[in-house]
């Protein structure tokens, strides 16, 4: 593990070597090759199909997770937590507390919150609870991406306990990460912070949505990629990864090859013609690259109704799931790459049409009633970044933390990517 000091030292160093490269732009998308087979499309492993839901209406924010000051404030920031660390820390959580509490675990509380910034010098005295109190840990859930309940629960509880000096090497590598990013934010831009298993829409230097999202598991973790989205695709095909098709369709396979047309999965051959799967049940994998895996547009489909096309060398997109209440879970980390967004329609009308005269959450929901497979090229490609921020901040205030799920604060490495098998 690097000493706290190396890393903000190659954290500044980063941010001045970053500013001495004039293109630090938006990765070029190669330009889209008319081809016979469709990128593979890695599908989500759960196999619960569900009912196309309404999508939930998106929470606002005034300032972007991630914008162009970003990287110079978390930068900043984590200077600021290590200060906190060389001065003696902040003062350990004993219990879970709530406004019944009082006396010193109280007391303790308040001078914890106070350190980082969630309250002021002069409210850090009190030995009771007020709403002062209450509105200081809700901020502090919020920053920790936590259920804002005013109380400290046991999970905030170890939030509260973890050291300022991990907080400042959390920061201290997000800023490092940033630092490397090539991305040219514009006036409209998407977002995806990866640990926070969130989407954002930028526009004006103000985030006007935020969605839920699911993003790659440890095995198979969402890249950070810097590209454009060129459309949104309606009623998408699946062509199923070699990978999938090893792990998970080649057992069904074997064992009940009907189990393949209940999913609409089609087998094609080398020249596009369809294969009976009872003729397949002892396909050996080297044999299955010959043929082609492709789930019909439909409810089971694992894109649901919408992809959003952003072409890159990882081959990663954003995309509808048939599996709403996925959403409902604390832990989303349960893609094999690609991000699933909770609001896509909204996400998707923002996209198509930012002054909502053609395009709006209702007319993509018609258009895909219509069962058709279309592309709809944006009038103006949108920047987008997907970003792992385990520690950022957006001012000279508290900052905010996720939990490091990849394991690259401290110096893991995400998977290679091979070729342009897509994740889903």
């Amino acid at each position: 593990m690097k000493p706290l000091s190396r890393l903000l030292a190659a954290a500044l160093g980063l941010m001045a070597a970053a500013c001495m490269f004039p293109a630090f732009a938006t990765q070029e998308p190669s330009p889209e090759a008319p081809s016979a087979q469709e990128p593979s499309q890695q599908e989500p492993s759960q196999q619960e199909p569900s009912a196309q839901e309404p999508s939930q209406e998106p929470t606002t924010r005034a300032t972007p997770s991630y914008g162009p000051e970003t990287a110079r404030a978390t930068r900043e920031a984590a200077q600021r937590y290590a200060d906190i660390a060389k001065s003696g820390g902040w003062p350990r959580i004993a219990k879970p507390l709530g406004p019944d509490s009082h006396g010193k675990p109280v007391a303790d509380l308040r001078r914890r919150l106070a350190i980082e910034g969630y309250l002021s010098k002069d409210a850090s005295d009190s030995a009771n609870w007020d709403a002062a109190l209450t509105d200081a840990v809700k901020a502090f859930q919020a920053n920790m991406g936590l259920e804002q309940t005013g109380a400290v629960s046991r999970q905030t509880l170890r939030e509260l306990n973890v050291k300022p000096a991990d907080r400042a090497r959390a920061l201290a590598a997000t800023a490092a990460r940033l630092s490397r990013m090539r991305f040219h934010f514009g006036d409209r831009y998407v977002t995806v912070n990866i640990p926070a298993t969130a989407v954002e829409a930028v526009e004006g230097d103000r985030a006007l949505a935020h969605y839920d999202a699911i993003v790659g598991g440890k095995r198979d973790p969402s890249p950070q990629i810097a590209t454009r989205i060129i459309s949104v695709d309606v009623n998408p095909t699946w062509t199923v990864p070699a990978s999938i098709i090893r792990k998970e369709l080649l057992p069904k396979l074997k064992r009940n090859p009907a189990a393949l047309a209940r999913q609409n999965i089609r087998v094609l051959d080398g020249r596009g013609r369809e294969v009976d799967p009872s003729k397949l049940r002892r396909l050996s994998a080297s044999r299955a690259a010959r043929f082609t895996f492709r789930q019909d547009p439909g409810p089971k489909n694992a894109l649901g109704s919408l992809r959003i096309n952003m072409p890159n060398s990882s081959a990663v997109f954003m995309h509808d799931t048939p599996q709403k209440k996925l959403f409902d879970r604390d832990y989303r980390f349960l893609s094999h790459g690609c991000v699933r967004v909770e609001g896509v329609y909204d996400l998707a009308a923002w996209l198509l049409d930012p002054e909502g005269k053609e395009w709006d959450e209702a007319a993509l929901r018609d258009e895909v009633e219509q069962g058709r497979t279309e592309k709809i090229r944006l009038r103006h490609p949108t920047p987008v970044a997907w970003v792992y921020m385990t520690g950022w901040a957006t001012g000279d205030g508290p900052a905010h933390f996720r939990h490091d799920i990849y394991n690259l604060d401290r110096g893991g490495k995400s998977k290679p990517r091979h070729g342009r098998r897509a994740r889903g």
